[in-house]
Order: C-alpha cells, then structure tokens, then sequence
C-alpha cells in the first residue's frame, strides 16, 4: 500500500529522523512509539501528505484512500452532529445540489421538445446513475447506524457538534472515517479523552478493519490488543518488528542483549588479533602474517549495539506549607448544566496526605467535581477549603493554556515570581528543555512536550493540594512513569481523575467511583477497587455497567396496555418496513429501465411526477420508521 524509502526530516538542523524505510501493507496495525518529540505525529503528517520531507519518498498505490485522526480535531461551529458526519461524504453532497439544480430547472422549463431541455434530462439520468453508484440513497441510513453503533442517541443527531466533550466529537471524527472506506487509517493519539466504553469500540473496530492502520498511542493495553506490529523511533532511526507492544519489547530487549554478547566476543578477537599483530610486526618472518591480520581487521565489520533514548525528566513536587488536618468538606453538593444533573448530594471528606483517584465513564462528573474543587465552576451545596490549603490543578487540557506565540523560556518566566525566576533554566532542564530547545516556539511542541511544559510551570506556584485531570494524556511511556513515581512521593494530598489503570495502580489509597449522579468510596487502592468491583480492569466494568444500565433502564411492561401498545407499535414497523422495502425496489426497477431504454421509460405519462413521488413517499416512510423505533425505544424494546 504504501512504501517509505529513505525518509529524512530535519528541524533547525537537526535530523528528527534520517534515512528511515519500511513498507506498509493491508492488514498491517502498527504501533508507532517512541518519546516525546522522536517525531511520531511527524511522520504520520509526512504519510497524510500533509508536507513534502527533506529527502527520501513515500511511493502508494494508485487510488488508495487514506484517512487521518488527528490529535487536534477542529470542527466548524454551527454544524449538527449529522452533517458533520455528512462531510465524509463531499461527492455525494455535491452531486444532491446538482440534482436539485437540474430538477428545479426541469421543473421550470415548458420548451419540452427543445434540444436543451433534453440535454438536462440526458444530464439527469447521468447524474442519478452516479449518484446511486456512489451509495446516494443510502449514505444516510449507515451514518446514523454508525453513530447509534459510536454511543450517540437519535436526539443527540440535531445537537450542534460545539455542545460535545472532546471525547465525543473524537467518535463523530471516528464515525467520519468509517464512513469513507478508507483503505489507510492514521490515528494520532485517538484514545485520549475517551471513555473505556469508547475505547473498546475502537479496539472492535481496528480488530475487523481490513485495510492498514498506524497507531501513535502510549495506551500499553490498547497497543497490546490492536497492534500486530511494531515500530520505534528512537535517536533519528526507526526498529521494526511484527510484533504488539509488549512483546515487541521483550524481543527488543532479547535482541539488544545478542548484540552486546556479540560485541564482547567480537572486541576479545580484535583484541587478540592486535596482540598477535605487535608480536609479529618485529620479526621480519612473521610480517606477512600481521600484515594479513591487519587486512582482516580493517575488513572486519564492528557490531553496533542499538542505542536506546533513556534521557527521562527529573520530577519531583514540593510541598508549599503543611494545611490542616481536613484539606476540603463536601456536603450534599449538586451540579447542573441548564437541564441536565451531574452530580447529586455529593459528600466528601478529603483529609490531609490522602491520595485519591477519581474513576469512571465520561460524562459522570469526574472533571466537574475537580473544577468545583479548585473554584473554576459554581455549584450547590456547600463546600469548604481547610486551613492553609493551596491548591495546584493540572486540567485535562491543560496544554491548551498555554500560548503558541511565545517560547518555552518566555513562558516559563512570565509565570515566574522574583523568587523563582532564577531557577526557571534548571527546572526546565529537568524537564528536558535544554540549551537552544528553550527558544522554541510553544506551537511546534509536540502534545507530549506541552504536557511536560505545563508540568513544569506548575512548579513555579505553591501548592500543597495537587488536583490533577488526566495528567498521562499525551505523556509517553517513560514520562508517565517518572510522573507517577513524583505523585507517589508527593508529601501533600493528591486528587487524580484518570482511566489509565496501570498509572493508578500503587498510587492512590483511596477511589472514588462516579456513577448515576453519586459517587461511592473504596477505602483501598485501584486494585483492590477492582477486586471489590469482582473486575480485572476498567474494561470489565464498563461492560458490566452497560449490561446493568440496559436492564435497569428497560421499562417493565406488564400491563395489558403497554402490552397491546407494544403490539400494536411493533404491527406499524412491520408494516412500514414493507413499504420502504416495496418503493425501494420500485425506484430500482426504474432506474434501471432508465439506464436500459431511457427515450421509453421518460416518455410514460406523468413519469417524472411519479418518480419524485415515489421518493417523496420513501423519505416520509424513512421518517416514520424512526419515529416508531424511538417509541419502541423508549418502552424498552
């Protein structure tokens, strides 16, 4: 499908990754790892054709389609969740308006035997043959299957994109390429911001996808279940293996470990030959002899050992002043947005030194309660801070704070104070923003290096309570490490909303589940959480979850009412079901005869009148269907 040869990019003059060449072929689910800035997000732009490399080409197959997930999804205002999902279908929409234009001109014109008017039928028959071909009368009944299949609601179908969560408008984006039978797909960190629930139709859904795919995620159980292969950039060179995450690892290790026994055993024959080669050099019978060792040596080709990119940020938090005993009191704390309610008669009592994780799906008020927390968001009920509580709060989006225009040293002194500004250099080199790197602009940082500059000026402030919002987001594997060994020897009292379970895993002493407005504690870590929870992971639970909120939810119809009403509903949808199956095959037969003996068929009495009628009376059937559906949705059926 695709062939990189000789892959080059340079920024600043400096190589990212020089000479690098691989193949991509169908059915090929690459994880594409590697740290912070290696150039992951780079070279997925170089495969979209985003921009052209400094040298090297990426050769493709003719007509092949690629599809490209971004981290950054950047949706035009003012669309409904239809029609931007509609926009995966630009050629079908475009035709509907030439449609419209022929039709309302034929609906106009009177000069029937003239040979213009002809040719805006000839120009209707192409046009609607293309259209059919192209999947025009059914583009819309897959998208809104697609967008049932995502999570979405059919009352969710007329809401305006804008009024989504990040995580819902990355399922809209998702729904969008699979509307378009991509035979490429590129997805740049397409499990941040989602729930487990949508993780796992992603996991489905790349597990069935037939064409290739290329994956940058530092999700390990995501990469572990989707990925058949492996590719790490890693000090300008890529290593590729047919191998997921974790074995790619043990392979890479196993690997790296014959390469250094080689070497040993490769410097002891160089070693010996040299020896032999000072011996002999003096004696006048032996000089062939050396000489021949000597050509052998220059000939010997040195075993390189893979050298691996171990630079990590050194983190740590202070603690500001030592607060009260009780950081923060909750009492019978409720949330709306307009007519919707988040949180009901919270209460929550948060003391000194405790660590506590936030868990469960999107949507449930995680981030609300955090918000409410550090002051951002109104509410009621009553909560109240301790004494002497300072409160440091990483947000979920917290890298969006920061300013594109200005640089990484610029930032990190305008958030300075006259008493730290003097260590602004060395907290950002233990960040691993060094020498030169400290003049880059912030809007060519990598998601993963905006993290790690937002972390780094959170230090520039006292704190001594740190709310933190999905803080692994964008951090690669070994980042997230050293940032949960930092939490874990935080001396202060921690709140973390996160989903990752093995970055949660030893670093909390308490959970707080979020479900139906409440929130429920476990006094343990995550583990034992999950044990109580009778769960292996997230995943577990999420689908336990779903299979509770659809028993739950589905009304009991016992009566002779609701049951004669469901009869009588499910009687209507058979009914109209047969219709649309009739007028469908009836439009077919037409067209058909309108592509075998077109001068016959539009020479018919009335023939355009009751053509349009035909699929005036299958949009009204189409509409009709979905109104008994939601009925019977909403009886639980």
């Amino acid at each position: 499908m695709l062939n990189i040869h000789n892959l080059s990019v340079s920024f600043g003059g400096e190589y990212l990754f020089e000479e690098i060449s691989f193949r991509l072929n169908g059915g090929d689910r690459v994880g594409l790892i590697g740290k912070n800035g290696a150039g992951k997000s780079t070279l997925l732009k170089l495969l979209a054709q985003d921009f052209e490399p400094d040298m090297g080409t990426i050769a493709k197959e003719k007509n092949i389609k690629i599809g490209f997930l971004r981290q950054d999804i950047d949706f035009e205002e003012g669309r409904t969740v239809l029609e931007e999902a509609y926009q995966a279908f630009s050629e079908i929409k475009a035709m509907e308006l030439q449609l419209d234009q022929v039709n309302h001109q034929l609906a106009e014109r009177t000069d029937y035997e003239s040979e213009s008017y002809n040719q805006l039928i000839v120009d209707l028959s192409d046009l609607t043959h293309r259209y059919e071909i192209l999947g025009g009368y059914n583009y819309q009944g897959d998208t809104e299957k697609i967008l049932l299949g995502l999570g979405f609601k059919r009352e969710d179908f007329d809401k305006k994109t804008e009024t989504f969560s990040g995580g819902w408008r990355m399922r809209i984006e998702l729904a969008k390429l699979l509307l378009q039978s991509n035979d490429v797909l590129l997805l740049d960190e397409p499990t941040n911001h989602l729930d487990i629930e949508s993780i796992i139709w992603l996991e489905q859904f790349l597990n069935n996808y037939t064409g290739a795919v290329v994956i940058v995620s530092h999700d390990k159980m995501f990469l572990d279940n989707v990925t058949n292969r492996t590719i790490e950039i890693s000090l300008g060179r890529i290593y590729d293996y047919n191998k997921p995450y974790t074995q790619f690892l043990k392979l890479r290790g196993e690997i790296k470990e014959q390469q250094l026994n080689a070497q040993k055993n490769q410097e002891r024959e160089i070693q010996q030959a040299e020896r032999l080669i000072e011996k002999f050099r003096a004696k006048s019978s032996k000089a062939s002899m050396a000489q021949s060792l000597i050509k052998k040596l220059d000939k010997m080709e040195r075993i390189e050992v893979d050298q691996d990119d171990n630079a990590v940020m050194n983190l740590r938090f202070p603690v500001s002043v030592t607060p009260g005993k009780v950081v923060a009191e909750i009492e019978n704390l409720s949330k709306s947005y307009g007519d919707k309610e988040v949180l009901k008669d919270i209460n929550l009592l948060l003391e000194r030194d405790s660590k506590t994780a936030f868990v469960g799906q999107n949507g449930q008020g995680k981030s609300t309660l955090a918000k409410i927390m550090v002051g951002e968001l109104d509410y009621e009920g009553k909560m109240k801070l301790g004494h002497n509580v300072q409160i440091g709060y990483f947000a979920q989006n917290q890298a969006e704070y920061l300013d594109g225009n200005k640089t990484i040293l610029d930032t990190m002194i305008d958030a300075a104070n006259e008493k730290n500004r003097s260590k602004v250099r060395d907290i950002l080199g233990s960040f691993l923003f060094r020498g030169d790197e400290v003049d880059k602009y912030v809007k060519v940082l990598s998601g993963g290096e905006r993290n790690r500059l937002a972390l780094a000026k959170m230090l520039l402030q006292p704190f001594n309570v740190l709310v933190m919002d999905e803080p692994t987001n964008h951090l690669d594997i070994q980042s997230k490490n050293v940032l949960k060994q930092a939490l874990t020897n935080f001396e202060g009292t921690l709140v973390v909303v996160s989903h990752d379970r093995d970055f949660l895993q030893g670093l909390t002493n308490k959970v707080y589940e979020f479900k139906d407005k409440k929130i429920k504690e476990y006094l343990g870590d995550i583990d034992f959480y999950l044990e109580q929870r009778k769960a292996e992971d997230f995943r577990v639970i999420e689908k336990k979850s779903e299979k509770e909120k659809k028993t739950s939810d589905k009304p009991k119809n016992n009566s002779f009412k609701d049951q004669k009403k469901l009869k009588s509903l499910k009687n209507k949808l058979s009914s109209v079901e047969n219709k649309i199956a009739q007028l469908e095959k009836q439009i077919a037969d037409i067209d058909h005869e309108l592509l075998m003996d077109y001068d016959a068929t539009i020479a018919k009495p009335n023939f355009f009148d009751t053509y349009q009628n035909k699929k005036k009376e299958l949009e009204d059937l189409m509409e009709r269907w979905g109104e008994i559906t939601l009925q019977l949705e909403n009886m639980g059926e």
